[in-house]
């Protein structure tokens, strides 16, 4: 905070930097993407490999979240889906709700999402930069890492739930990578059209300095 002499001759104060909660827009924006993510989660819902986890456009819901809205509003986009499945309304893949699907095998894909969400938006935002955004290959770059997270804590869900070795859990989740990769291709197409489209709305952050 900086002190500066007024006309009057008495000292006034003045903030450098301001801080601003979620806008009505935000929150909005917030709340259209976790309703976006739980029709994505089912839209599939097709078995895949030995664990019986299914294959749906969940994680496309969750990467372009964090790739479109950024960090914070990505990240809460997700923790607000989690919290509606959590209270049991059947947003989860097979149309499941309650807390079941959080101890279950899939628990470790689901535990990451939040993570996943803003590990995407964060790279998008500082590491693409405001000239990349908008490009779908770098968005594709930035949207990779947070596959990896997904299924490396889905491989560790996997593991201790079945008490398997690391191998076999592992093979429980190789056949979801292609699939998985595919939707993150898409994902950086449509961020990219959708920052190039609304950059002022995208470009926002709740934190701002003045």
């Amino acid at each position: 905070m900086t002190t500066t002499d007024s006309p009057s001759g008495f000292p006034s104060t003045s903030a450098p930097a301001t801080r601003r909660g979620l806008g009505t827009t935000d929150l909005a924006l917030v709340a259209a993407f976790a309703a976006l993510i739980a029709a994505c989660a089912l839209i599939g819902g097709i078995p895949v490999g030995g664990a019986g986890v299914e294959l749906t456009l969940q994680t496309f819901g969750i990467l372009l979240a964090g790739c479109v809205l950024g960090p914070t509003r990505g990240f809460l986009a997700v923790l607000l889906y989690l919290g509606l499945g959590a209270i049991g309304l059947p947003v989860f893949s097979g149309r499941e709700g309650g807390l079941g699907p959080f101890v279950g095998s899939s628990a470790g894909y689901l535990w990451s999402f939040p993570l996943v969400a803003g590990l995407a938006g964060l790279l998008v935002a500082r590491v693409a930069g405001r000239a990349r955004r908008s490009r779908a290959f770098w968005v594709f770059v930035c949207a990779v890492p947070g596959v990896l997270l997904n299924h490396a804590l889905g491989i560790v869900g996997m593991k201790y739930w079945f008490d398997v070795p690391w191998s076999v859990a592992w093979g429980y989740d190789a056949p979801f990578w292609a699939g998985d990769v595919l939707k993150a291709a898409l994902v950086a197409l449509v961020a990219a059209e959708v920052r190039r489209a609304f950059p002022q709305l995208l470009g926002r952050s709740p934190v701002s300095r003045g």
